[in-house]
């Protein structure tokens, strides 16, 4: 546990200290996101801070890859090589989209080239969540990794649109994961609790936590399309939980995107067609701050994530009360924010009538 967690601290010390380099580069470079009329953003602010977080994933992984007790499982396969290659692809696209804005048609091959990548190093799904299946074929396991993995990094794109949304929700879902993960290595392997899937995960969390405190509201650089936590790492394992885990991690990504493809089709547009119907777009107009439509979103994915990372340890019938009751938690708590909000709103509105 202590190489994982200083893998961990060392991710997010990386990235919060080059995170100020990569917001003077975004100023050099003129990598800025204006201010449109679906942004919630009132000005201009600086991208690329997925340079920096690019940067906390490379050192912290290099590190763990000469530490004796992390060693065989990053190095074993090439796959880590593969995962940073795949990361770099995505942070060199993202970098020119940040810059030129490059079309849809040029991002997608990108991404499908960082997929390729990936999968080619080794990092491939092999079985599927759905009744235990296993995939027989290895050209189809690739083309299924590819496909999972663009969909997850289009799927972090469009929930990408509030100060801090994007890397809490994936960081959230990262430290359940790194959990789960933890906890089936020691129980599969009591012996050796390296595992090169822990150690990503856990860097990803710390480059998720390093970004942040630049990134919560109100910003002072953006991610941008140079975002390596785009590119998930997965380790098969014998269960379909780690499979389940990104995908309760990004559900509500995935929802939001597989509703916005669904609006814009059926309106005739292009399904990349931006526009201000999105999840944390519906919870601003419903009442909600910034912050409390962020923590929302937070919220939502704790509760979709954790349940399942403590399969690992509880019963299901324990998880499954668990999970209710955290649920009904969930919805108290985002119906009274809102009537907090209302309330407060009202208030203020017969202050300005009386005076």
């Amino acid at each position: 546990m202590k190489g994982y967690l200083l893998l961990m601290v060392l991710a997010a010390a990386v990235t919060y200290l080059t995170t100020p380099l990569a917001r003077t580069l975004a100023v050099a470079t003129n990598a800025f996101t204006p201010v449109r009329a679906r942004d919630v953003h009132l000005e201009a602010t600086p991208r690329m801070g997925g340079v920096a977080m690019m940067l906390g994933l490379s050192v912290a992984l290099v590190v763990g890859t000469q530490m004796s007790y992390l060693q065989r499982a990053l190095t074993d396969g090439g796959r880590v090589w593969g995962i940073l290659g795949a990361a770099a692809i995505v942070c060199l696209l993202g970098m020119a989209d940040d810059i030129w804005e490059l079309d849809w048609m040029t991002k997608l091959s990108g991404q499908v080239l960082a997929a390729v990548v990936l999968a080619w190093s080794g990092v491939q799904l092999v079985s599927l969540p759905i009744a235990g299946i296993t995939i027989g074929s290895s050209r189809f396991s690739l083309i299924t990794t590819v496909l999972v993995v663009v969909a997850a990094m289009n799927a972090v794109n469009f929930v990408d649109g509030l100060d801090g949304l994007a890397a809490g929700v994936v960081g959230i879902g990262g430290i359940a994961f790194f959990t789960y993960c933890y906890m089936l290595t020691r129980t599969v392997s009591p012996e050796n609790y390296a595992s090169l899937a822990t150690a990503v995960v856990a860097v990803l969390v710390g480059v998720c936590a390093g970004f942040l405190p630049h990134n919560f509201h109100r910003a002072s650089i953006f991610m941008g399309d140079a975002d390596p936590a785009r590119v998930p790492a997965t380790q098969a394992a014998p269960a379909f939980v780690p499979l389940l885990l990104p995908i309760a991690t990004l559900l509500l990504p995935l929802i939001d995107m597989l509703l916005a493809v669904t609006r814009r089709v059926r309106a005739g547009q292009s399904p990349f067609q931006a526009d201000r119907m999105h999840l944390h777009h519906r919870l601003l107009d419903l009442g909600h701050s910034h912050r409390r439509a962020v923590l929302l979103m937070y919220l939502w994915t704790a509760v979709t994530t954790f349940p399942l990372a403590s399969l690992i340890v509880l019963d299901a019938r324990w998880v499954a009360l668990g999970t209710a009751i955290a649920v009904a938690i969930a919805v108290v708590i985002t119906r009274n924010w809102l009537r907090q909000r209302k309330d407060s709103g009202d208030r203020l509105t017969r202050r300005t009538a009386r005076s």
